[in-house]
């Protein structure tokens, strides 16, 4: 697969995806191949909404808000095509997910998702995360697509 080099900033991630803080968990996307892959990045810190919550003493990164990332990035892969302009995903399917290391304030975790197959409107996405070239957490993931602002 070609790598294609690319640096989107958030204000360009917004044009892609609906959400907005605090739930945008993409600072940037320094990989895309429009409809097929994308690598993005989350810098981790420890003034994250949740880690008030979230083992306040030993702050570690939950889960679902890894896999939140890893749903955006793939989400990213899938709407920059310019046929699913106007369009939104919604994750409706999460399988084969494993955590493998926590995720700490200070980590950058770099999410990797390919689009492994899209048929109509379900796209399905292979996903992994990482820190420090270290497999943090993978999942395969289903998605719809819809027009923004359909019911």
């Amino acid at each position: 697969m070609v790598e294609t080099p690319c640096n989107l900033d958030v204000r360009q991630i917004q044009e892609l995806l609906a959400h907005r803080f605090p739930f945008l968990m993409v600072d940037k996307v320094i990989e895309l191949e429009p409809g097929k892959k994308a690598v993005g990045v989350k810098c981790v810190t420890f003034n994250e909404w949740f880690f008030q919550g979230h083992f306040p003493n030993e702050p570690v990164m939950p889960g679902v808000m890894i896999l939140e990332s890893m749903a955006q990035v793939g989400g990213i892969a899938i709407l920059s095509a310019p046929e699913n302009k106007g369009l939104n995903g919604y994750l409706v399917g999460i399988e084969k997910a494993r955590f493998r290391q926590p995720v700490l304030p200070g980590d950058q975790l770099i999410v990797c998702a390919e689009v492994t197959a899209i048929k109509t409107n379900i796209c399905f996405v292979k996903a992994e995360a990482f820190v420090n070239d270290r497999l943090v957490a993978e999942a395969t993931m289903t998605m719809a697509l819809r027009i923004q602002g359909n019911e």
